[in-house]
């Protein structure tokens, strides 16, 4: 396959990644609504790492390396503690709609953590095209919230950061392993740290809520910590981790979309002007430079 091939593939496989990931915040924002933020945020995976063990086991996966772990760790902090837990506890203060234009700043984060980490080189270009596109979405936040910037924000940026981390070393292990292997050994690996807090939410604050809530927690423990990472890290290891991120710029519109479906959030004008921007500063990224230096 041509490196404009893997390319192609590894933005669709992006793309759909991102489709799964664009329902988390409405879900999140159903089910916190009712049910303990701790046990939504950290729940959701160890719901995943039941279904995680039983695929490991019927395909009869190999243990991990030892180097493979430590690498898994790291990916486990942002995508399976960090993220999900701060942003269950931000979607208690922030409508899902403005959560998702913070979240928006995942691409440009992600591409940095490759760089920084010198596993990616991309050119001026895409730099300038990957800025835009987090500028808009920065904007647009502002633009929606009357130029307010909320404590919540403040967290979701640190969940940006960890799930950018969480992503970059998810990315690098799917180059060894395929997507689906990597998010369940990950999800496995966790479970020791993730049973205390949940029995002890459990505990604490019951679990009793409508079928509503339970179902918006269904969809963040199947889709949103599970499946999409399928697709998700398969695109990124297929097409390069700074390009293929840059397909998460169109979640958070993708996300408002769902929220005003699902929620009844409103959806205006601007923000049908502020997508159509972004999806094209996507779209020149697409044509940018990028040099893999793994």
């Amino acid at each position: 396959m041509t490196q404009r091939r893997r390319e192609l593939h590894g933005l669709a496989w992006g793309f759909a990644g991102v489709l799964a990931f664009s329902l988390t915040l409405p879900a999140t924002r159903v089910a916190v609504a009712e049910l303990d933020p701790l046990f939504v945020g950290l729940g959701r995976s160890l719901a995943a790492a039941v279904l995680a063990a039983l695929a490991l086991v019927i395909t009869r996966q190999p243990l991990p390396r030892r180097d493979q772990m430590r690498r898994m760790a790291l990916t486990a902090f942002g995508v399976i503690f960090g993220f999900p837990l701060i942003t269950a506890y931000a979607m208690r203060h922030l409508p899902a709609a403005h959560g998702a234009i913070v979240i928006g700043l995942l691409p440009l984060a992600t591409a940095a953590v490759v760089a920084v980490a010198g596993r990616e080189r991309p050119s001026q270009g895409f730099w300038i095209a990957a800025g835009c596109g987090a500028a808009l979405v920065v904007a647009f936040a502002l633009v929606e919230g009357g130029g307010m910037v909320h404590v919540a924000d403040i967290a979701l940026l640190f969940a940006v950061l960890v799930a950018a981390l969480g992503y970059a070393e998810g990315a690098r292990l799917a180059r060894e392993m395929p997507g689906w292997v990597v998010i369940s050994w990950v999800l496995v690996l966790s479970v020791p740290f993730l049973l205390p807090p949940v029995l002890w939410s459990v505990l604490t604050h019951g679990v009793s809520a409508s079928p509503a809530a339970w179902l918006g927690f269904a969809y963040v423990s199947l889709f949103s910590q599970y499946i999409g990472f399928f697709a998700w890290y398969h695109g990124l290891a297929l097409g390069g981790v700074a390009r293929v991120s840059q397909v998460q710029l169109t979640q958070p519109f993708l996300t408002l979309i769902a929220s005003a479906l699902l929620l009844g959030e409103s959806v205006s004008a601007s923000m049908i002007i502020f997508a159509a921007a972004v999806v094209s500063t996507v779209a020149i990224g697409r044509y940018m430079p990028v040099k893999p230096h793994y």
